[in-house]
């Protein structure tokens, strides 16, 4: 029987975390960046600005299928209404300055590989596979580690910092580094200290170092030099560990970009805006032709998306394998968009 536990994304966070940083990416703003109670959201920048009451507070379920460590083992996210939604897609990215959703693939200490799956439906987390098997780490992560929704490094996009590389066409990975041990599907509210530009057989994989605002370190860590201070060894132990772990495969180590350092925050919330908006461009398919034919291919019972090239309306959100990006049922707005 399919389990169902319930989490909340509690609105109220302690102030003084969501505003200590000054740096604002106002050149790129965010399209989706939502506001707390006295912030005001950013809208981009074809829309006119509003001060903003309404506050993204919704319900969300996890709704496992299938028996974990198994092929067909699928966690989903539905709604209040039970309704099926996407945590890459339907799980707004920002909720205040510097304040980001992060949602949970692989609790910390733990070797199964989870992954959102991006090629099917409502992208439910499933456990990876190759040539048919589950997939593994050859040892346990240390840290919590997932996804940023409503991110996506295109693959299509060269990045001249980091030696030319392309996109791995995935979400934006994030390395969580609190004391707490979370579920898969957990979101959770986190501010990014750092970036590591990974570079995995070719492709950019960028992770993002980054704390829960609930862990009793948070209000004393705010960038790079923080965690060195405050969690000594850990920016390096990430490092090796993304390095090294496909070696026992008998592949070659990874390498890294920006000369092998962790980036700043400033730099990290760059690359969040960066990917933020390669991912606005992913679903209102402003991407080149031929990469559009390779990513919107998957087939879909859903009516809504039968032909996966039509764009939808211009009255409409956009839509990925039958879902309705930034799903309304999961958007309390007042007077927030134009």
């Amino acid at each position: 029987m399919a389990a169902i536990r319930a989490m909340t994304i509690a609105s109220n966070s302690t102030c003084s975390l969501l505003t200590k940083s000054p740096f604002l990416l106002r050149q790129k703003p965010l399209a989706y960046s939502l506001c707390l109670k006295n912030l005001k959201l950013r809208c981009p920048s074809s829309r006119r600005s509003y001060t903003c009451r309404a506050i993204y507070n919704p319900e969300v379920q996890v709704k496992e299928e299938g028996q974990p460590e198994t092929l067909d083992y699928r966690v989903f996210f539905v709604d209040k209404s039970g309704k099926k939604v996407s945590p890459w897609h339907d799980v707004p990215l920002q909720l205040g300055t510097d304040v980001f959703n992060f949602i949970v693939e692989i609790p910390k200490e733990s070797d199964a590989k989870m992954e959102v799956a991006t090629d099917e439906p409502f992208t439910p987390i499933k456990q990876d596979t190759k040539k048919g098997k589950l997939r593994y780490y050859p040892y346990n992560i240390n840290w919590n580690y997932g996804l940023l929704p409503q991110t996506w490094e295109d693959p299509s996009h060269a990045n001249s910092e980091v030696e030319g590389a392309f996109g791995d066409n995935d979400p934006v990975d994030v390395v969580e580094i609190g004391e707490t041990r979370r579920k898969i599907g957990e979101v959770v509210k986190v501010k990014p200290l750092a970036a590591l530009a990974m570079i995995d057989e070719g492709e950019l994989d960028w992770k993002i170092v980054a704390i829960s605002l609930d862990d009793p370190k948070a209000s004393f860590v705010n960038d790079v030099d923080d965690v060195e201070k405050h969690f000594p060894g850990t920016l390096t132990a990430i490092r090796d560990w993304f390095r090294d772990y496909k070696i026992p495969d008998g592949k070659p180590p990874n390498k890294f970009g920006l000369g092998n350092k962790p980036a700043n925050k400033d730099y990290a919330l760059k690359v969040i805006a960066e990917t933020n908006e390669s991912w606005n461009k992913l679903v209102k398919r402003s991407i080149p032709a031929e990469l559009q034919q390779q990513i919107f291919t998957v087939p879909t019972t859903d009516s809504r998306c039968r032909d996966s090239h039509t764009i939808p309306p211009a009255t409409q959100v956009s839509r990925w394998n039958g879902v309705e990006v930034t799903n309304p049922e999961l958007w309390k707005f007042s007077d927030c968009i134009d």
